[in-house]
């Protein structure tokens, strides 16, 4: 009786925000109940793929899913998510993503998201794809949920998996477009350009899913440090 409480009281505490969340300009971006605030890639609808289910959002049909976009566009911010992959599994979490091009990737750098541990792919779990790498290893087997955050502000960017830093960059630098000129994405002139675009979930490598997706607005002061959507307000574009 006492595992079954501690389960319920666990499902009932997801996808909701604390008091100091929204004191701090958190929002949901998955309700826990539906696919609302989302959309496909260049789509008004969400394919049958992705399905809802106690709390949990999944691409349980890769091939009938298709990566999905958020209706809301940001430019800065900090992203916060729980994600369970299956034995295989594959998908990526993308930012400033365009309803342009022939991929969601062509216009949105993504963070892998995959079971890598028998697998020779150099892409592993965390890393911003083919841009920067972590020599640590914080995931939970496949099973299991794993905490990933990121922020993308004007000051940097970061990686977090499972409370454990992978890497920072600050986006636009020289340093970032020497490495995508290195990249495949050089061939894409859209790539990371835009400044404002939607969070992108990947969807049609692998069963996936995912909740407890929140995100914090930032806004940029002029001299180029970061504000918290709380203190200034959520600015969505």
């Amino acid at each position: 009786m006492l595992v079954s409480l501690a389960a319920f009281l666990a499902i009932a505490s997801d996808n909701t925000l604390s008091r100091a969340e929204m004191r701090d300009g958190w929002r949901l971006l998955f309700n826990g109940k539906s696919t609302k605030g989302w959309h496909n890639f260049k789509e008004k609808g969400v394919a049958p793929g992705w399905t809802v289910a106690d709390g949990v959002l999944t691409c349980s049909n890769p091939g009938n899913a298709g990566d999905l976009l958020s209706d809301d566009r940001f430019e800065w911010f900090e992203l916060s998510l729980d994600y369970r992959l299956t034995v295989g599994g594959n998908s990526g979490i993308l930012f400033r993503v365009q309803d342009a091009g022939e991929q969601s990737w062509h216009s949105g750098p993504e963070i892998q998201i995959y079971d890598h541990r028998d697998d020779v792919n150099p892409q592993k779990t965390g890393w911003l794809y083919q841009l920067y790498s972590s020599p640590v290893d914080a995931t939970h087997p496949p099973g299991q949920w794993n905490h990933m955050r990121v922020l993308v502000s004007p000051s940097k960017c970061e990686t977090d998996i499972n409370g454990v830093k992978y890497y920072e960059y600050v986006i636009d630098s020289p340093d970032f477009w020497q490495r995508v000129a290195k990249s495949k994405f050089a061939e894409h002139a859209q790539f990371a350009r835009a400044k404002v675009g939607s969070i992108g979930i990947q969807g049609d490598h692998g069963v996936v899913s995912f909740k407890n997706i929140k995100i914090r607005p930032i806004v940029s002061r002029n001299n180029g440090s970061d504000m918290r959507a709380g203190d200034w307000g959520s600015q969505t574009p």
